[in-house]
């Protein structure tokens, strides 16, 4: 195990939903785990005039709501010694010099620094400006790191802009753009799958390949967040940034070595070598929908239209769908299809990956059904699995052939489970850049996403709806190439024929 240097986190945000619900539960667990350095200090930063004491009950009633009580009573009293307050109003134009003298001159603080930036995206260039202005991401005495949460911008020149304001302080190495889709299991298992394995890697192609789905699909609304997702959509929301990112493993070619620029170099690699949808045929390639009222798990749930905080016009997506083609020597002419959802018949994250059927069906006189493909499926949430589906002999005399289901689960009794957050935190204070984003792979997927954006902005008179509680809208069929083509909604064998929405 790595020896971690002490470092100094501090938190901006730190009474906020993300703060609550990921960072401090996920620092507590890496805590008691033994995986943060010894003498680390988190420092959180929020608009209260909290003193220490009432933040450490504060996060210890965060925590009594996650964890049982032996283990708060066993833990909590290592864990609260790291634990610091900052009170930081907005109005408070001094804010940022006390901060600065708390930091350096306590000699209890450790001089590397990781901010965090659990706030809203539009907080994000005034708070490193100032912090920026009172030399607190100045390295002359220690590293200094800097972790911003999606989106970053909200098209490409947003982000260009964004990061032209970034580097008044900071350098590409310091930002650690993070993803949290990129932090689970099952996604970094993509990349063991794919370079651990050359039992695959020769049909890994357009020769064997027909197609590849990325699906992500949620049985929530917006949950209270109308205000946010009004300006994002379910296409910025999720497609520029998770599931293109998804792609980017599934595509990439395999890399020097794990080392996180090499990895994110064929990551770009791939991201670019998305074909470009020209505005006239944006329609050809994506489809969008907005949910209305319907049934989830028995109880009726209103429209996105009905939900507080929507415009009552509103033409924002819910549902998001595209077609993309990588236009390298691996995968001419493989279409990848991305699926993203709320209030979807199911909550599930997962890459399907069909292959071609064999080049002479020598089965055709003795089958009963019609050919069935062979998948590859990668199951992120709520399953993470691997399933490979084959043909086989059905017992008896004649030659029947019927689909199973190779299943192999990643987990083993005694396995350690860390939340995708948990992990993320300790690269950072590791330094590993290895699943964070830089720069030129946000413009590469703002580059894929920009022109269908312009469109939808243009087109505000008709969204195709979708009742809560189904798998989207009709008329997605379009966008694939043939009739036997269709959304695979299930990683197991009885949803591998569900119809083509």
């Amino acid at each position: 195990m790595k020896t971690l240097e002490p470092c100094t986190l501090v938190i901006y945000g730190a009474g906020g939903d993300l703060a609550r619900r990921k960072l401090i539960p996920g620092l507590f667990r890496l805590d008691i785990a033994n995986r943060l350095p010894e003498q680390m200090v988190i420092m959180s930063c929020g608009r209260k005039p909290w003193s220490r004491e009432q933040w450490v009950a504060e996060v210890l009633a965060m925590l009594q709501t996650q964890y049982p009580p032996e283990v708060i009573a066993h833990s909590f009293e290592r864990f609260s010694a790291r634990l610091h307050y900052h009170a930081s109003p907005p109005d408070d134009p001094d804010a940022y010099v006390r901060l600065q003298k708390t930091l350096e001159d306590n000699p209890s603080i450790p001089p590397n620094m990781i901010f965090y930036m659990s706030v809203r995206p539009a907080e994000f260039p005034a708070i490193i400006d100032k912090l920026g202005n009172v030399g607190l991401l100045k390295e002359h005495n220690g590293w200094r790191r800097v972790v911003i949460e999606k989106p970053f911008g909200y098209d490409l020149l947003s982000a260009q802009s964004l990061q032209a304001s970034l580097y008044k302080h900071l350098n590409e190495p310091q930002i650690f753009r993070i993803d949290h889709y990129l932090g689970k299991g099952t996604v970094q298992n993509v990349m063991v799958f794919r370079f651990a394995n050359i039992l695959l890697e020769p049909l890994w192609n357009h020769h064997y390949i027909d197609h590849v789905q990325i699906s992500h699909s949620e049985t929530l609304g917006v949950e209270g967040r109308a205000g946010y997702f009004e300006g994002s959509g379910a296409l910025r929301d999720m497609i520029q940034s998770h599931l293109l990112q998804l792609l980017a493993l599934v595509a990439m070619e395999p890399p020097v070595s794990m080392n996180a620029e090499h990895l994110r170099d064929e990551k770009v690699k791939a991201l670019k070598a998305i074909r470009p949808i020209p505005q006239n045929a944006v329609h050809a390639h994506a489809f969008r929908g907005q949910y209305g009222s319907g049934n989830i798990g028995g109880g009726a749930v209103p429209g996105y239209l009905e939900e507080p905080g929507v415009a009552a016009d509103s033409s924002t997506e819910t549902y998001a769908a595209l077609k993309l083609f990588v236009d390298n020597w691996r995968w001419s002419g493989v279409p990848f299809y991305l699926r993203t959802g709320k209030r979807m018949a199911e909550s599930a994250s997962a890459i399907y990956i069909r292959f071609k059927n064999p080049p002479q069906d020598l089965l055709k006189h003795t089958r009963r059904d019609p050919a069935h493909p062979n998948w590859i499926m990668l199951g992120i949430q709520p399953d993470d699995c691997l399933k490979i589906e084959l043909q086989v002999k059905v017992p008896g005399l004649d030659v029947h052939t019927r689909t199973i289901s190779l299943d192999a689960t990643y987990h083993r009794k005694g396995d350690e489970k860390f939340d995708a957050y948990e992990g993320l935190l300790l690269d950072v204070i590791q330094g590993d850049h290895s699943l964070f984003l830089r720069i030129d792979e946000v413009e590469a997927a703002w580059r894929v996403v920009d022109p269908i954006l312009k469109v939808w902005s243009m087109e505000r008179d008709f969204i195709n709806n979708y009742p809560a509680g189904s798998w989207g809208p009709r008329g997605t069929y379009r966008l694939f190439d043939r009739d036997d083509q269709f959304w695979r909604h299930s990683l197991n064998l009885d949803g591998a024929d569900l119809q083509a929405y």
